[in-house]
């Protein structure tokens, strides 16, 4: 699948929708390690960015996203595109969060 097709809004430019398949979702669940939260105590006395939660934040959403995708690829056939996208985060336990990036399968032709 061509991640150019993959928005937050609800439609393509130059392209129509022409069938809808319904929601594709992706989840992870990740936890924080004994040694990140010890880097990142360091990190914040310092102030500014805490480069450890960044990067450990950007790959749950990246591992969500992708899993999204994969969902659609495994599951709807003739979907090209997905729609709407969004994420949201919960807090399972403590140290232990869900993410999950959701959307809407569709096919889209050229208009």
């Amino acid at each position: 699948m061509d991640k150019r097709f993959v928005t937050t809004t609800f439609d393509f430019n130059g392209y129509k929708i022409v069938e809808y398949y319904g929601i594709v979702r992706g989840i992870t669940v990740r936890s924080r390690s004994v040694i990140g939260n010890i880097g990142a105590s360091f990190q914040s006395v310092f102030g500014g960015k805490i480069t450890i939660y960044t990067t450990l934040c950007e790959q749950a959403r990246e591992e969500a996203f992708e899993n999204m995708i994969q969902h659609m690829n495994d599951g709807i056939i003739g979907a090209n595109a997905i729609v709407g996208v969004r994420y949201d985060a919960n807090e399972v336990t403590r140290g232990i969060t869900e993410v999950i990036c959701y959307g809407t399968a569709v096919k889209i032709e050229k208009a």
